[in-house]
């Protein structure tokens, strides 16, 4: 685990993002109090599971058919 303070902190952000991919941590400080803390954001998302839907949703069978209101609208 690395501490530094706010100063080198914003001089070296890329040089601490680095080493925060890398697997460690890095505390920042002001005037040698820990203020914050850099950690790796776990970005693994759950599997979608597909078909959850499967039987719930019906379709009309006319549903693409021109709607009797708009006959006017379509000539």
């Amino acid at each position: 685990m690395t501490q530094v303070n706010i100063h080198e902190a914003k001089t070296h952000f890329s040089k601490l993002i680095k080493q925060v991919l890398n697997g460690e941590e890095v505390i920042i400080a002001r005037s040698n109090k820990p203020v914050a803390k850099l950690v790796s954001i776990d970005s693994s998302r759950p599997q979608r599971e597909l078909g959850t839907a499967k039987g719930k949703i019906q379709i009309s069978p006319d549903f693409d058919e021109p709607l009797s209101d708009f006959e006017k609208y379509m000539q």
